[in-house]
Parts: structure tokens; sequence; C-alpha cells
């Protein structure tokens, strides 16, 4: 059997309680590897109603500005440059493989909270990431 060495990782980032392990094991398989690492947080576009005062919009860009904020502290502590940190606008598992695909990546790690019924055996994000991906894709259990 080949041993398969990853050479780019995609860590994508939720800012989740308890997905430090996640950023961990990312962090450590890169080392491990010797590749670079990467690191995506999606934001979701949010409803186009509701928002009487505010344009949806302009809610958007505050939430990717706090979220590039969160992901330079992140990418800081996991000695990731900041040309290799993304915040994307989009559907998650869309980006995910999108960008994936762009930055030819050949390692997605995702984190996986697990809630009931079909998405308990991995979560949502994680098992939609998994059926469309066009690489490898590592999901990490948080923990409750």
């Amino acid at each position: 059997m080949k041993n398969t060495k990853y050479k780019h990782i995609l860590l994508a980032i939720d800012f989740s309680k308890g997905s430090s392990v996640v950023n961990d094991r990312a962090k450590e398989l890169a080392i491990q590897m010797g590749a670079k690492l990467t690191l995506l947080h999606i934001v979701e576009p949010l409803p186009g109603y509701g928002y009487a005062f505010v344009g949806a919009t302009e809610v958007e860009m505050e939430l990717m500005e706090a979220a590039r904020k969160q992901l330079a502290k992140l990418g800081k502590k996991l000695s990731v440059a900041v040309k290799d940190q993304h915040v994307e606008l989009g559907p998650t598992k869309v980006e995910i493989n999108r960008v994936a695909e762009d930055l030819k990546v050949d390692l997605i790690i995702v984190g996986s909270h697990g809630r009931h019924g079909f998405d308990a055996l991995l979560g949502a994000t994680a098992n939609a990431v998994i059926q469309s991906a066009k690489c490898d894709v590592l999901t990490v259990r948080i923990k409750k």
C-alpha cells in the first residue's frame, strides 16, 4: 500500500465551541506531512428579508470583517500566513469545495458536531462536503 503524503491541507473553520481540537489536529497533520495549511471560514448569506433598518449586504460585510479578525487570531496561533487565510460568502459546502478546487488542496479537514438523525453520523456540513469533494476529507469529532 502506498503511503499517502498530503501537500496542501484546507482547514474549514466554523469558530464553534470545541473546534480547537479540529484546529490542533490540522496543525499537527500539516507538520507531520510537511504540508501547507490554509484556513477557510464561510459566512452564510443572510435571507433577503427582515432587515428593515440595515441592509443584508451591510450585515454580511460586518460578519465577514468580524470573521477576518477572528481568523487572523487563529492564523497567528497556528502559524498560518495572512495570504493563506480566507473568508468567503456563500453556501458552506459549495464554498469549501470551490476554494479547495481553486487552491488545488489534496485534503479538507472539517469538524463534525453530529447533531441528530442522519446528520448525527457526521454532521450536515461534514456530510455535504464528503459527498461532493474532489479530494480526501478528514472529519474530526467535536465532543460536547
